[in-house]
């Protein structure tokens, strides 16, 4: 599914204006491709960040610039501000819609795992699958059901059958999701005679010869 997103062109790159967008909650961005020349804009800072929530981050976005053609995007990098935690800026890849390309996809695991309720820890070492795809094909999530994993079994790339859509490029013999023993809790340490007086080196016994 395509999202249409307004943009619009930035002439004026003064660091003066550029802070006028952003007050005005918009954030500036480039659109770049192959054999493209970069394009600078402006979009809506809520807008793109709701598509971005609603749609994943590998979105097909319909990037509607004032003044040009509409050319189908993807959010390829943004820059968050760290103080305030907003968005200051955001780089648009554009895509081929016939041609494949390599994206890094979400995995959600859904469902509780058997091992879990004996004790077992649900461990996902793997939380993105690299996937090859057309644009339009590439997955917003890829869904792994874990209800039947016991304790000491995993769920490795080799488990998963390619899609008639896309192809996973993740090494086969990596581990997605394993649940694992529980941890053994540490021995406590023996307090039968924590209570008893320790001996003296060299204190004299009742009874024993002082002249000894």
């Amino acid at each position: 599914m395509t999202i249409t997103l307004k943009a619009n062109q930035r002439k004026n790159l003064k660091q003066s204006v550029t802070r006028e967008l952003r007050t005005e909650g918009n954030v500036p961005g480039v659109v770049y491709g192959k054999d493209k020349d970069p394009i600078n804009v402006s979009v809506n800072s809520i807008e793109l960040l709701k598509t971005v929530r609603d749609e994943g981050k590998n979105a097909i976005i319909s990037l509607d610039v004032d003044g040009g053609s509409t050319v189908n995007v993807m959010l390829h990098e943004y820059q968050i501000d760290p103080v305030k935690d907003e968005l200051i800026h955001a780089d648009f890849y554009i895509v081929n819609m016939s041609q494949e390309m390599d994206v890094e996809v979400p995995v959600r695991l859904e469902g509780e795992a058997v091992g879990s309720k004996e004790g077992g820890v649900v461990q996902q070492p793997l939380h993105d699958l690299g996937v090859r795809a057309k644009p339009a094909d590439i997955p917003e999530e890829i869904t792994l059901d874990i209800s039947e994993l016991n304790i000491g079994d995993s769920i490795m790339v080799s488990d998963l059958k390619d899609s008639r859509k896309y192809e996973i490029t993740e090494d086969e013999n990596t581990t997605i999701v394993s649940v694992t023993p529980p941890e053994e809790m540490p021995e406590e340490p023996d307090t039968d005679n924590a209570d008893a007086e320790p001996e003296v080196i060299g204190e004299k016994k009742t009874g024993e010869d002082s002249d000894k």
